[in-house]
Order: C-alpha cells, then structure tokens, then sequence
C-alpha cells in the first residue's frame, strides 16, 4: 500500500468547506430582494447587495421589485344593452412586499392575470357599449382601484390600467353608423326649426316696431327700392301705402 500524506485526510472536509461557501454567498441587484427560509419557515427579507445563506438550512427566493407589464387576454364582455364586444387590456403593477407576494399567493403573476380577466367582464359588463366607448378614461380608474384593493392583501401595488382595443363585430358597427347618421339628420333638423323660429320671432318684433312708428316704415320702402336698383334690374316695384287709397276714396 502507497503511503498517504497526513493532510490527505483533510482535503474532502476542506472541498466540503469551500463548496458550502461558495454556494452560501448571493449577490441581488438593486432592484431585487430574496425572502429567505430558514428550515421551512420565514427567515427575514434580505437585500440587495451581498447576501449569505447557509445551503440545506436556508432557501431564498429572489423577487423582482421592478414594474410589470401584463397583458391581458382578450375577453368575451357583453354589455348592459346586451352588446357583444372583445375587450384586451394592459396592466402595470409591481411588488411592494416580498414577503406577502411569496406568502399570501401561489405565483402572484398568475394569480393577477387571472384576477383582471374576471374584474374586467365584471367592470364593464356594468356598462353599456356607449359609455365603453366614450368614457374609457373612467373605466380604466374604476378597473384600477378595484384590481388594487384585492391585489393589496398580496403585497401588490396596480397603478395602471389601460383599455386597448374594443372589437365589434360589423353587424353592429353598420347598425352603429345608421345610428350616427340618425342622429345627425335628427340635430340638423332641430337645427333648422330653431332657426326658423328665431327668425319668425324676430320679423315679429320688427312688425310690432314698424306698426308704432310709421316714418321707420317709409325707411324700409327706401331701402328696398335702393336694393332693387342696386341688381340693375329692369322692373321696379314701387310699395305704395294702403292708407293713401283710403284719403283718395274721401
């Protein structure tokens, strides 16, 4: 048999040593936090910087503390006046709490994806197709503070929520535009009708004007007579009082 060095006998503690410590250090960037677990139960939340964790007695799980970008799927919504539309949006949130985003939730990217599909049918199948199109900018802060209420419980901030697009399918975007079309001749003829009755209420006035003062009267046959000669016409029309005939019948 060979013989053996008296420090042979120390070189696999020594491998044993340099590997744990090696696998003991992490490094965690700044924007990322580890929620450490010491034998199965929570530890502390460490970080960023250098941080040591002692293999087979402690796990980490590292957490991204940056903003996230989800986009939602799109869902089948029917609206209060029972309208068809597929709606897609897009949500921003990120993780305020390390430890209840690994505690409180299983996959909390997940678990809010799902949560803003059903808050988005349940938001805007509360109103009607009009008002999803109008008034989007409300929708988006309605569905926002409800998606941050229920995510808050998991350590989750949402702080933006942005409808996308609105599809409809063409039977009703051709009955969309008969109703467009209805409405606008409906303004044009209430347009048209308020004009007429300002101007019958303005000849009114001027009648009753005219009917008290009789030299205001001779003015109008003035001017009609110079806008008449004015067109070089070759018939002149001259308004001849009533009230004269009635002095030649005396």
């Amino acid at each position: 048999m060979g013989y053996l060095p008296a420090w042979s006998g120390l070189l696999i503690p020594a491998l044993v040593i340099l590997f744990i410590l090696i696998n003991a250090f992490r490094i965690l960037r700044e924007y990322e936090r580890g929620v450490v677990f010491m034998l199965g139960r929570l530890w502390k939340v460490k970080g960023p910087g250098l941080v040591l964790v002692i293999p087979l007695i402690q796990q980490m799980v590292r957490v991204d503390l940056r903003t996230r970008v989800l986009d939602v799927e799109p869902q089948d919504v029917i609206s209060r006046d029972n309208v068809s539309v597929r709606v897609n949006a897009v949500i921003y949130f990120r993780v305020m709490d390390p430890e209840k985003a690994i505690i409180q939730v299983e996959h909390f990217n997940e678990a809010t994806s799902q949560l803003a599909q059903t808050t988005l049918r349940s938001v805007l199948g509360q109103h009607d197709l009009d008002e999803m199109l109008a008034e989007r900018g409300k929708l988006n802060d309605d569905i926002q503070r409800i998606l941050d209420q229920q995510t808050d419980a998991w350590g989750i901030k949402v702080s933006n929520v942005e409808l996308k697009h609105i599809d409809i399918n063409e039977s009703m975007i051709r009955a969309i535009a008969r109703q467009a079309e209805a409405e606008r001749i409906r303004r044009a003829k209430i347009i048209d009708a308020e004009g007429e009755f300002q101007a019958a209420q303005t000849l009114a006035n001027a009648g009753e004007i005219l009917a008290t003062r009789p030299e205001a009267m001779q003015l109008r046959y003035l001017t009609a007579l110079q806008t008449i000669a004015g067109d070089r016409a070759s018939t002149i029309v001259l308004p001849i009082p009533m009230n004269l005939f009635e002095k030649l019948k005396s």
